[in-house]
């Protein structure tokens, strides 16, 4: 309960939008609103008046700017505060009554002290400010089992964004009450109260930060920041690290994981999804413009599957967002064809990039000359040649982990298959991380159990999608580290369990991909993007049984001449440097492997110390190179 003195309440306030009569909402909005004392309260429709409504609010208090109608039309820059630009992994919380059941991998506090902090720091937080209410559904309403939730946030920016990133609005919530559905309460506030007479700040937050998860509960509180990845609580928080505790309770999976349709010159259909963490290429993978002539690629998702099996027994991946939030810097024209298109559909969100002259937007990657002068993510003015004004010229005009946000249905390769229910049914897993060295280019597991060895053990360089280091290796278990709702080695067994669910042959078959070694030189040694298309032409090979492979002790890799390098200028030398393995690389891999698996403690599943020690000894019966 609120402590100050002044006290208001939900039927009392100034409100727009039509009030919910879903009898626990109301509950917990009339919660919601004597703890935290909002001025006014907004319903959430979803419908465009809204849009147009909040856009011209956040524009008034200098959030965001309207972009060019003709260049981005019905699209809006924000800049963030410089402290409020990424997830902030280390004031991330798994709040589990049993401390042992967050695990290694995640922050953990005593939930019922976790809320008395977090109540504190709710204590009057949205006094001066709206309470926005917005119900939403992850997947799709019609589904078997929709997951539904309702965010409240005192940020008009999280309103719009998450317009774009779920389905919200008045059907949702229409649905939710003549269901009368279960939902997860998802309280969300920026941490800046307004009194009377103080002037707010365009881009409102606090020093301190929580983003806290009660998987008991099935709930989640986030304070402090306004960066979409800790305030669009459907996301990261509510579609993984909650859904991910749903999962392994209900028999399926929640994954930081791409959908795509790879299609050949035959028109024979694969489904395939593929982890990789956050930078390191799934929205490129996702909506891949393949250069291998006749093959085509349609995209169901960029970012979040759910996986569960169908009554014949096979995995079925379902995409629960409806809008793309990928990192700007580096797509462009060249690189991501279909994502510029998408972007190019207006309707979208832009946020800690570059803003050009002429109002529209701007990154590095985009394009090949920077542009002469524009006003970088700093508001500084900033000149191609000599950097921003003021600062160093090394700076960037966008910050590497800028962002945009558009709708799902504006891209050109989207596939119809995005609006089944049930979803489509998975030919292929993929794994990848970013390693210079050792990670072949593509790797087939033999098995399933194999594969989960495989995903358990994925490492990667950090990148800029969360505070912190960039550039240090870290293992990155089914690109789900920072996501896992629960102990990471529960959470390897619930992979290893669900293979266990069905017959082996109707599993999806397991790779494990790596686009960025490099040579002595520090240079890439595959070229990416598009040619990543022949990656997977060979795994779909693999899955009709077309293409040779090669076994080695980490799998099964390409053999020579199974894999289309036609028309591909890489130097011989290079490509059997970047398809094969050297055993010295992987002797020294074990000791790592183990080190990590250490950490796991006696959770452990036997099968990953199993598949360790035959690496060891497989590995120690190859020649040293």
């Amino acid at each position: 309960m609120s402590t100050v003195t002044e006290t208001r309440s939900r039927t009392t306030l100034p409100t727009t939008g039509t009030a919910p009569t879903h009898p626990r909402l109301v509950a917990w909005l009339d919660e919601v609103v004597d703890l935290c004392q909002p001025d006014a309260i907004h319903y959430c429709d979803g419908s465009d008046a809204e849009w147009d409504t909040l856009v011209e609010l956040l524009v008034e208090a200098g959030t965001v700017v309207r972009l060019n109608p003709d260049l981005k039309p019905n699209s809006i820059y924000a800049r963030t505060d410089p402290d409020d630009v990424a997830r902030v992994e280390d004031s991330t919380f798994i709040c589990s009554i049993d401390e042992r059941n967050a695990g290694p991998t995640n922050n953990w506090m005593d939930p019922v002290q976790m809320k008395r902090i977090m109540t504190d720091l709710y204590d009057g937080c949205m006094r001066g400010r709206t309470m926005y209410v917005m119900p939403f559904c992850m997947g799709h309403l019609d589904a078997e089992d929709p997951k539904f939730g309702v965010e409240v946030s005192d940020s008009a920016y999280v309103a719009l964004s998450m317009r774009i990133m779920t389905r919200m609005g008045a059907e949702t919530l229409r649905t939710m009450e003549e269901n009368d559905a279960d939902f997860v309460p998802c309280l969300h506030s920026v941490g800046m109260p307004l009194e009377p007479g103080m002037d707010d700040v365009a881009w409102p937050c606090n020093e301190t930060k929580y983003i806290v998860h009660f998987p008991e509960e099935r709930m989640v509180w986030s304070y402090g920041s306004g960066y979409g990845g800790n305030s669009l609580l459907g996301k990261k928080c509510y579609a993984l690290r909650i859904a991910s505790v749903m999962a392994r309770d209900e028999g399926w999976l929640a994954e930081h994981m791409l959908i795509l349709k790879l299609i050949s010159p035959e028109g024979r259909q694969f489904h395939i999804a593929a982890a990789f963490p956050s930078a390191c290429g799934k929205t490129n993978l996702a909506m891949l413009q393949p250069t291998v002539p006749g093959w085509h690629v349609e995209t169901l998702g960029d970012d979040i599957a759910w996986l569960r099996f169908g009554s014949d027994g096979r995995l079925y991946a379902t995409n629960p967002e409806t809008g793309f939030f990928g990192v700007a810097p580096g797509t462009s024209m060249e690189t991501n064809p279909n994502a510029m298109l998408t972007i190019e559909g207006g309707n979208s969100i832009f946020t800690n990039v570059g803003l050009t002259p002429d109002g529209d937007v701007w990154w590095e990657g985009m394009t090949a000359e920077k542009p002469g002068t524009l006003t970088d993510w700093k508001g500084r003015i900033w000149h191609g040649a000599t950097g921003p004004e003021g600062g160093r010229p090394d700076e960037k005009a966008a910050h590497p982990n800028s962002r945009f946000c558009t709708p799902i249905d504006q891209c050109p390769i989207l596939s119809e298959d995005y609006e089944r229910p049930r979803g489509v049914p998975l030919d292929a897993i993929i794994f990848g991380g970013r390693r210079e060295n050792t990670v072949p280019l593509v790797t087939q597991s033999r098995d399933w159990r194999h594969g989960v060895f495989m995903g358990a053990t994925c490492s990667s360089e950090s990148t800029a999608a969360a505070k912190g280091a960039i550039g240090v290796l870290r293992r990155d278990p089914m690109a789900m580290l920072p996501f896992i709702g629960y102990h990471v080695a529960d959470y390897v067994q619930h992979w290893l369990d669900i293979g266990k669910e069905t017959d082996a042959d109707l599993l999806p078959k397991i790779f494990y991909v790596n686009w960025f070694r490099r040579d002595a030189d520090g240079r890439f040694m595959w070229p990416g993007f598009g040619e990543n298309s022949r990656v997977l032409k060979w795994v779909a090979e693999r899955i009709q049984g077309t293409a040779d492979a090669v076994e080695t002790p980490i799998g099964l890799l390409p053999a020579e001449g199974s894999l289309d390098v036609d028309g591909l200028n890489i130097p011989a030398d290079d490509l059997a440097e970047v398809i094969g393995y050297w055993s010295q690389e992987w002797r020294d891999e074990v000791p790592r492997i183990g080190r990590w698996f250490d950490t796991f403690g006696w959770r452990l599943p036997r099968e990953m110390v199993d598949e360790l020690v035959g690496l060891e000894v497989a590995l120690g019966k190859q020649p040293t190179r």
